[in-house]
């Protein structure tokens, strides 16, 4: 069977690898692009929220996210393409037993240079409306929002293509082979393509990609329920603003509202279907925060669910495999993949061309630390949400 062969076999067209294929495909690499779907962004990136934050406790996940919020910004001027970046703003309210701690990682914010203002909780009301019970205050960033998570990937791979990178849908890997040469096989059915490097963006599917090439990757697909009211509801830009004691938010979309919080015994699997009994639960949470939800109509065909790519510390894996250098991964962005996704495309393709990441410390977040029985949550600007006990809340009209 011949095969086309290429310098780096990128595996999943979401936005990680479209920045991976662009970056890569700059270095002046041969660079493939291989997706199971007909059409870019139609897993985990499609399905987001598509939203920008440079608010983290990490200095990493900051930094890099402050530069990719940054190039996002700029795309536009700098490439000609518009990624529809807005920047409305995330607005973070935090309870007594957290405060100290945020406003410990303002100041490491800060120190990158991003710009985040610590109010109270009534000038926190002025930008959103809330409950302000049991808040001990808010940060507030307005140059986080959101992006078109289509326009966004389709951008990239258009800018990977114009550099002869090659895309090719319809492609799902189903063998991965390390070959004599030190390269690797990547098939599909009766298809193959192979490359001296392998980049596995896979998203939620990432785990099992890596199995196929006898890796073990602790990277689960997790749903998340996107709850959204009836058009015509809002008549006014609402910042994506999170309860961080139990990780409820609210942001607007268009002239509707969308919200949600994380399920706490939601299992991990590929589960795209909207979770409509755990409305009730998300209700409960909104009850005392966000009431008004409780009297708006919702729009069903305009809810939908979509997966997060976990790990157990919540944080990306990046980097080389250890016992197989031309493996790299990108994976396991946990809800902050498109976030990132620009300068994670770059680190990947300096990783490859040079053979090493400089322009970061990126050491932690390599597999290795789950391997070595490690890993930590550095999410740091949401707490672990409280379990919601479903009763009967009234106002909910579907």
């Amino acid at each position: 069977m011949t095969r086309q062969k290429y310098d780096v076999v990128v595996i999943g067209a979401g936005v990680l690898g479209a920045s991976s294929a662009f970056h890569l495909a700059e270095r002046g690499l041969r660079v493939a692009v291989v997706e199971a779907r007909t059409g870019y962004a139609e897993g985990s990136t499609g399905l987001s929220l598509a939203s920008v934050r440079a608010q983290w406790a990490d200095p990493l996940n900051i930094e890099l996210s402050w530069r990719s919020i940054q190039r996002w910004r700029d795309f536009e001027k700098t490439y000609g393409f518009d990624v529809g970046y807005l920047p409305n703003g995330y607005l973070l309210l935090f309870p007594e037993d957290t405060w100290a701690r945020q406003l410990e990682a303002v100041e490491t914010q800060r120190s990158f240079g991003v710009p985040v203002e610590v109010l109270t909780p009534e000038e926190a009301q002025a930008i959103s409306s809330f409950e302000s019970g049991g808040i001990a205050g808010a940060t507030w960033c307005p140059t986080d929002g959101q992006l078109d998570p289509h326009g966004a990937t389709g951008a990239l791979l258009e800018l990977a293509k114009r550099r002869a990178a090659k895309v090719i849908y319809r492609f799902p890997v189903d063998r991965i082979e390390a070959q004599p040469d030190g390269s690797w096989l990547v098939g599909a059915a009766d298809r193959a393509v192979s490359g001296e490097y392998v980049v596995n963006t896979a998203g939620g599917w990432a785990g099992e990609v890596g199995a196929l090439a006898g890796f073990e990757l602790p990277v689960v697909p997790v749903r998340h329920n996107v709850y959204a009211t009836a058009a015509g509801t809002v008549d006014k830009l609402v910042p994506l603003t999170i309860d961080c004691g139990r990780s409820l938010w609210v942001r607007s979309e268009g002239s509707r509202l969308l919200f949600g919080a994380p399920r706490p015994d939601e299992p991990g699997g590929f589960n795209t279907q909207l979770d409509w009994e755990w409305l009730e639960g998300v209700m409960t949470l909104a009850a005392d925060r966000f009431p008004f939800l409780l009297d708006l109509p919702l729009d069903r065909s305009a809810s939908w669910a979509g997966p997060y790519e976990n790990t157990p510390d919540h944080d990306a894996i990046l980097g080389p495999e250890p016992s197989a250098p031309t493996w790299i991964n990108l994976c396991g962005l946990s809800g902050h993949g498109i976030m990132q996704a620009p300068e994670l495309g770059r680190v990947v393709a300096e990783q490859v061309a040079d053979g090493a990441i400089t322009s970061y410390d990126a050491t932690r977040l390599s597999v290795e630390r789950f391997r070595d029985g490690g890993g930590r949550d550095t999410s740091g600007a949401e707490s672990a949400p409280i379990v919601a006990t479903p009763g009967r809340v009234t106002g909910i009209r579907t």
